[in-house]
This record gives C-alpha cells, sequence and structure tokens, in this order.
C-alpha cells in the first residue's frame, strides 16, 4: 500500500509494517548558528527552531476557552481539550468572566498562567495583537492565531498583520497564523509505523486528502497550517520536519513563499539530509498568482524563477493534490533503487505498449531485456507475444504457476529497478492470482513492485485487502500518478547521490573585481555600452576589441587599430535599442566607410534627441552561436541568471533557462540542457561544435556579478553573447546594465 488514492482500510499489524526508508539519517539537529554570511550578508545555512513543544506541549493555554453551547469558540475548546488529552498536556482555559470551562478552573488573564510553564497558547480571539505581550510576560515559547482579516483582505489587513509580526519578533515568540486553522491538532492515527509523511499547507482544505491517507495505513506525523505566516513559515517547518527521524517525505501545498531565500536554505537543508519534499505550488498562470496573492496576501514570485529554484534544489514540485499524495508516499516509504531501469508487465499488448509509451514520454528508461532473459519468459508465455519490454503474457500465465516465474524472472534482470504492472479493471480469478504472485513476489525483493489498479469501483478485495494490505506493492489508481510518482522516486534518489550543496562553496568576501565594478555603477541610471563592457571586463568576461571615440578622424584611427572589418555603434546611458534606431552599422570594411558612418550615427543620435558619449568603433567577431545571459531582480528571490539562445530572436523564441545564486558548475551545464535549442551549441548543418564550457565560465562569471553586484544591478543582460567554436571561447558582442 505504498501508494493508494481511494478507499478505507483498517489494518492490523501485519499490514501496517512499511518499507524502511533506505539509510538511516542521523538524529535531530536543532538550534543551528547562522554565523555564516554570503559575499552580500545574508546566511548560508538554515536555522533549525526546535518545534517539539508546539507539537507535543506539556501545557497548553487556550485563550478565550469556551463552554456556551452554540458558541464558535466552544466546538474549537472541546477540540483542543481531546487533542491535549491524548498528547498527555494540561490544558489552561482563559477567560476574563468565567471561573470554568468544562469543568476546568479558568485563569481571568494571561497574567495569570503559571509563568514559563505554559508550552502553547491558542489565541481564541478577535485580535491577537494585545494579548502578545502578555504571552511574553508568561515566557510562554508558541502561540497560535486563528483569527483573519490580515494580509489577505488587502493594504489594511497587511499593515495590521505587520504590526502583528513587529509584536511577535520583540516578544519572542514563535507564532503560527493568522488566519490558520485546528490542522496541527487532528488527530493523527498512531497505530501505523514506518516512516511518515509530514504535511505543510497554507490552506487547510488542501490538505483533508494527504491526511486521509491514513484511512489506507500511510503513516501522517505532522500537519503544519501556516495561514499568513506573520511568523513561522514554509520554510521553518520544512528545516523542522528534514531532521525528524520518523519523516520519511515532506508533502507541501504552497500558495506563496515569504521568504524566498529562508525557503531555499529550508530546501538545502532536506537536500543534504535526503529527506524528499513534495510540493503543489500554484501559481503557474497569472489567474492563478493572482488568486494566490489575494487569498494569503504574500507575493508570488515569477513561476519560472520558483520552478528551477526548486528543481535547484531537489524539491519536487506536482500540479494537482492526487499527485502530491501517491508520489509524497512512494517517496516516504521506498528503498533506494538498485537500478533505473523499468519494465512494464501485462495481460494486454495493447495496455503494456500504452504504458509502455508514456513512461518512455516522461523519460523513464525502458531497456530492452536481453536475449537469454527472453528465452527464459517464453518458457512461460506464448513465442508469438512480445517480451522485449514491455512485456505481455497472453492473459493466462497468470493463472497458474507460469505467474509468479514471469514476475520472478523479471525481478531477477539487473537492468530492471521497478516492475510496473498495470490492471486495467477486475477479471477473477486471474487478476486475483496475478496481484497475489506481485505481492508475494514484493515481500522477497528489494525492487520496486508498483501496480495500477485501474477499476473504478475499488470495492474489489484484491484491491482493498490483497494489495491494500500489502507493505511492499506501490498501488496506485491512475497510469498517470504511477509514472510521475516513478519517475520523481528515480530523480530524488539519482539528485541526493550527486547533490553538493552550493551554499558550501558560495563566495564569503567580495573578489578583486568587485571594488573595480563598485566604482562603474550609477544608481538608479543605466550604463552606457562602453561602461558595461568595462564591467564585463573587471570579472574577466570577454569583450572585442574596442575604441571610444568623439570624431571621425579619431574613428578611421581607430578602425586601423582595431582591424578591419569594423562595427560602429552609438554608446550613451539613455539608448536600450541601438538595433531599432539605426545606431549600428556593421561590416565596415574602409576608412572613408568608417568616416561617412561616424557621421551618419551622430545625425541619426541628434535627430532621435539620444545624448552619447562617443560612438564605439568594434572588433567584427563572427562564426558563432549567439545566447544571451544575463541577470534579473526577482522579487521573491533576489537576484537570478538566465541563459538562452536566440541573440536578437530571444523575445520571440522564449528559450532560456534560469537559476538562483549560488549555483555550481554543474547546474550551469544543467541550464543548457535545458534549452531546447540546446543541440545548436553541438554543431548542426555542418558548423563546428560551440564552447560550451566557454559559455558555462561566462554565466558563472555573471552569477559572481549577481552575488557581489545584486544591490546594484536591476538588470543585466549580454546579448548577444557569441560562442565560438570549441576551444576559442565566447564574446560578448553587447551588454546592457541598469543599475539600482
Amino acid at each position: 500500500m505504498l501508494g493508494s488514492t481511494h478507499g478505507t482500510l483498517t489494518t492490523d499489524s501485519r499490514r501496517a509494517r512499511v518499507i524502511a526508508c533506505g539509510e538511516q539519517r542521523p538524529g535531530p539537529v536543532v538550534h543551528d548558528r547562522v554565523d555564516d554570511l554570503d559575499v552580500s550578508g545574508r546566511p548560508l545555512y538554515a536555522d533549525v527552531p526546535d518545534l517539539t513543544r508546539f507539537f507535543r506541549p506539556e501545557s497548553v493555554a487556550v485563550i478565550g476557552a469556551s463552554d456556551v453551547a452554540g458558541r464558535p469558540n466552544t466546538g474549537i475548546t472541546r477540540q483542543l481539550l481531546a487533542w491535549a488529552e491524548r498528547m498527555g498536556a494540561r490544558v489552561h482555559p482563559v477567560h476574563p468572566t468565567r471561573p470554568s470551562v468544562f469543568g476546568i478552573p479558568c485563569a481571568a488573564s494571561v497574567a495569570e498562567l503559571p509563568p514559563g510553564q505554559v508550552d502553547l497558547a491558542v489565541l481564541l480571539v478577535a485580535d491577537p495583537l494585545p494579548v502578545i505581550e502578555e504571552l511574553a510576560d508568561a515566557k510562554v515559547r508558541f502561540a497560535v492565531a486563528f483569527a483573519s482579516g490580515f494580509a489577505e483582505t488587502g493594504e489594511a489587513g497587511a499593515e495590521a498583520q505587520e504590526r502583528l509580526a513587529d509584536a511577535v519578533r520583540r516578544s519572542g515568540i514563535r507564532l503560527l497564523g493568522p488566519n490558520t486553522n485546528l490542522n496541527a491538532f487532528e488527530h493523527f492515527r498512531e497505530d501505523l509505523t514506518g516512516p511518515a509523511i509530514a504535511l505543510i499547507t497554507q490552506s487547510g482544505h488542501q490538505g483533508r486528502p494527504v491526511f486521509a491517507l491514513q484511512e489506507l495505513g500511510i503513516r501522517l506525523s505532522h500537519w503544519a497550517p501556516t495561514g499568513n505566516e506573520a511568523d513561522l513559515e514554509t520554510a521553518d517547518f520544512i528545516s523542522y520536519f528534514s531532521e525528524q527521524p520518523e519523516v520519511g517525505a515532506i508533502a507541501a501545498y504552497v500558495e506563496g513563499l515569504k521568504d524566498g531565500r529562508a525557503f531555499l536554505l529550508a530546501a538545502d537543508r532536506a537536500a543534504r539530509r535526503g529527506v524528499p519534499v513534495v510540493a503543489v505550488k500554484v501559481g503557474r498562470t497569472e489567474t492563478g498568482a493572482r488568486t494566490a496573492a489575494s487569498h494569503t496576501g504574500k507575493l508570488t514570485g515569477a513561476d519560472e524563477v520558483v520552478d528551477a529554484a526548486m528543481r535547484q534544489y531537489g524539491v519536487v514540485r506536482v500540479d494537482g493534490l492526487d499527485e502530491l499524495q501517491d508520489t509524497a508516499t512512494l517517496l516516504a516509504r521506498a528503498r533506494a533503487p538498485l537500478a533505473d531501469g523499468v519494465a512494464v508487465y501485462s495481460i494486454s499488448g495493447g495496455t503494456g505498449a500504452h504504458v509502455a509509451d508514456l513512461a518512455a514520454g516522461l523519460g523513464l528508461r525502458l531497456p530492452r531485456l536481453s536475449d537469454e532473459r527472453q528465452a527464459e519468459l517464453h518458457q512461460w508465455i506464448p513465442e508469438y507475444l512480445s517480451v522485449a519490454n514491455p512485456v505481455d503474457n497472453g492473459g493466462h500465465p497468470v493463472g497458474d504457476r507460469r505467474g509468479r516465474k514471469i514476475i520472478d524472472a523479471l525481478l531477477a534482470d539487473p537492468s530492471i529497478g521497478v516492475l510496473i504492472c498495470p490492471v486495467t479493471g477486475p477479471f477473477p480469478p486471474l487478476s486475483d492470482k496475478l496481484v497475489q504472485d506481485l505481492v508475494a513476489a514484493a515481500e522477497e525483493t528489494d525492487k520496486l513492485v508498483c501496480v495500477v489498479w485501474g477499476s473504478p469501483v475499488g470495492t474489489e478485495p484484491a484491491y482493498r485487502e490483497t494489495l491494500l494490505g500489502s507493505s511492499r506493492v506501490a498501488t496506485f489508481r491512475t497510469v498517470g500518478n504511477c509514472l510521475t510518482a516513478v519517475r520523481a522516486w528515480l530523480h530524488h534518489h539519482a539528485f541526493v547521490r550527486e547533490y553538493r550543496s552550493p551554499f558550501d562553496e558560495a563566495p564569503r568576501t567580495p573578489s578583486p573585481s568587485f571594488r573595480k565594478a563598485e566604482a562603474l555603477m550609477r544608481p538608479g541610471r543605466q550604463l552606457s555600452e562602453h561602461a558595461a563592457k568595462q564591467l564585463l571586463r573587471a570579472y574577466g568576461i570577454r569583450v572585442p576589441r574596442e575604441q571610444l571615440v568623439t570624431s571621425a578622424a579619431a574613428a578611421v584611427r581607430a578602425a586601423a587599430q582595431v582591424g578591419y572589418p569594423v562595427v560602429m555603434k552609438a554608446s550613451g546611458d539613455r539608448i536600450a535599442h541601438k538595433t531599432e534606431l539605426g545606431l549600428v552599422k556593421i561590416g565596415l570594411t574602409s576608412a572613408s566607410q568608417v568616416r561617412d558612418t561616424y557621421r551618419e550615427l551622430t545625425d541619426i543620435a541628434r535627430y532621435e534627441g539620444v545624448s552619447l558619449d562617443g560612438i564605439l568603433v568594434c572588433q567584427m567577431v563572427e562564426q558563432g552561436v549567439e545566447t544571451v545571459v544575463g541577470v534579473t531582480h526577482d522579487d521573491l528571490f533576489g537576484p537570478t541568471v538566465t541563459v538562452g539562445l536566440g541573440g536578437v530572436l530571444v523575445e520571440v523564441l522564449h528559450d532560456a533557462a534560469v537559476r538562483v545564486p549560488p549555483f555550481g558548475e554543474d547546474q550551469a551545464h544543467a541550464m543548457l540542457a535545458e534549452l531546447r535549442g540546446s543541440a545548436l551549441l553541438d554543431g548542426v548543418r555542418g558548423r563546428p561544435p560551440a564552447d560550451r564550457d566557454a559559455l558555462v565560465e561566462v554565466v558563472l562569471r555573471v552569477q559572481r556579478m549577481a552575488l557581489e553586484l545584486g544591490d546594484h544591478i536591476a538588470e543585466l543582460d549580454i546579448n548577444p553573447l557569441l560562442v565560438l567554436p570549441r576551444g576559442q571561447g565566447a564574446v560578448a558582442l553587447d551588454a546592457l546594465v541598469v543599475c539600482r
């Protein structure tokens, strides 16, 4: 029952067994000191809050407790009392006019609480702000604010939330909310064992399907409903959950991120620990982004940047709650793969071919079985059926001893790490025998066995008892969810094996280039092309030979020194698109052409009202692949680095990849591999391969600029960056820099 999304099940102890979660992780690490800063003064490692007494308090105060029939606070108080009893926690009701609540003596105010003896305060009040300072005096460690009417309501609410956040920061209390709910205090099943899912949601309803997995025997350990995140945020819970030994995976429904850097640091911590994070992040579309902002009051960053940032740190992004259920379950509970090959096995050739096509389309590897293995399978499967992979058994062999032999032979193949068996519908007794054999084989192998139970009913004993009763078979209800979960599982383990935290290698001190570059910055202004290229030179990025001149005679002398043919361009700090204004001329081969072009460019500039600092006479560089490398400032993550193909067509092609610094050489190469036109760098139609290594080096140098000058640069574009044939480097032909 590794992954199933329908039905209910009561399990006995045998059925509650789970697959061990790979290698044992070290024990919890909390309260890390954040004393390592990068070159821009930002922390390099996540501080892990100790939330133990939040989730398992010894003493709980309920501010605004009630037992009056019909009052909303009464139902909440009753649920909190039941939860505290399960936790073994003492409850302190607080109400100004009631001597007791549900028979428990009631304090008239927070001031009457025993100082230092309350771990968690639950605030059932409309305005939590006045209570925060009182809680601080009582030395309460954690508080939960359910009240709404804050940032989710608009500007006035956002200001009220900021006042609340300021009060919380001054108090030293850690606050969940406001605009949160009771999900942290749900009744978690305690009869389930094995690696668990820890759940994070910003809206409680979206966590319900994951929470309901307990009915299928899948363990949940925590639920953090973060609400508006005035204090505690998604990143805090990722960091904390990744340190808990019982957590096999973290499932998150994210409407907006409060702090992009904090999220990356938390994801980095999870990646270091090998704990998978699976997330639904809304806001892929403009409409979705607007909805997320109106609901939580938090800024949604550009989705392409969010997507790239998640990939950098191994966060598995899924599109729906059903995928979140199945993918998180598989990642939490399945062992690390022994091989990455997938075998598709079915009783129908058409079904097997369809599943195999879908798997291949997702990038899963379906190795062709060896001739020897196929000959072995044909002992039990008719010769006219294909057993190369996918494997079609024709149906009848599953009903007798041959069925188990076929499964064992597939699992014994060293190229196969995953066996996927789609069962399109129940066809007893054959389907019953098939799943019995699959479950029995799964008990005896370290390889992953997945079954897709395609019946729309889901009440069959073969599904509800045999498959869901197994701790070793991953059961899915749709082929799509099965394949995306398997892909995520394979990718996660490959990612963890190779992961090296970019924060370990992030620069701590400015490079020698920084002082030179800083002197070139002009706050709030755009640099001229000449100044922008000086900035690139300071960071070791190659530019053409060129001279800035202010007369026709000087232009002729410069052309002779640069070497014909030359390019001439107008240079000024207010020129963004020179080509469109006719302020670029290429292929000039004589002194007379240079002299005439100088006059033409200056005449155009006067006519257009463009102020010049001179005319650039540049070396003409040809025979390369035009690319663009740039820096932009994302509202959520700060400086980001983009590389793309296209030159002047970049805005038409939209073929680009983005990363959030810091990142290493491996990520720079991965950016190039993501480009749809990546093959152009390998050489097409007789052209030589381009110098990929030189392009990667430019990307890394631009990243260094982003890290060191992120507070100074609003936008940087090297376009075109001409990537020359292999071994010859790359040349920045033009550059645009806008200072902050």
